[in-house]
């Protein structure tokens, strides 16, 4: 990790609902949970990526995340993430999600770890 990666850091991305991130159990085209907390996943990957060295990637190791509100297929969704913590190769982040109504749709804590890419799953 490069000494760049500290608590403060932050992202903000938006992304397009899509039918493939739909709750399928639902008649109506409605946001799915998992597809929010991928979202956020992704988020984070993305903020911490740059503060990363060549052979180290980070994987997902916990997610206590809230599914606040509806948000329908088709709408925009706003993630936030912020690094809270950096402890060893662990790091936590706060999330957040609002679709384009501006309505709070999802908020909680991740934590991912950095791993050598050349060490990790015994390949």
């Amino acid at each position: 990790m490069k000494s760049s990666l500290e608590p403060g850091l932050t992202r903000t991305a938006t992304y397009m609902t899509t039918l493939d991130m739909r709750a399928r159990q639902l008649e109506k085209d409605v946001f799915s949970t998992p597809a929010m907390v991928g979202l956020m996943e992704r988020t984070c990957v993305d903020l911490t990526e740059p503060h990363l060295d060549p052979d180290e990637q980070t994987v997902g190791i916990h997610v206590d995340i809230y599914h606040l509100a509806p948000t329908k297929i088709g709408q925009s969704v706003t993630v936030n993430a912020e690094i809270l913590e950096v402890k060893e190769n662990k790091i936590r982040y706060s999330v957040s999600a609002e679709n384009d109504q501006g309505v709070k749709i999802g908020a909680g804590k991740h934590r991912r770890a950095v791993i050598n890419t050349r060490r990790f799953g015994g390949a």
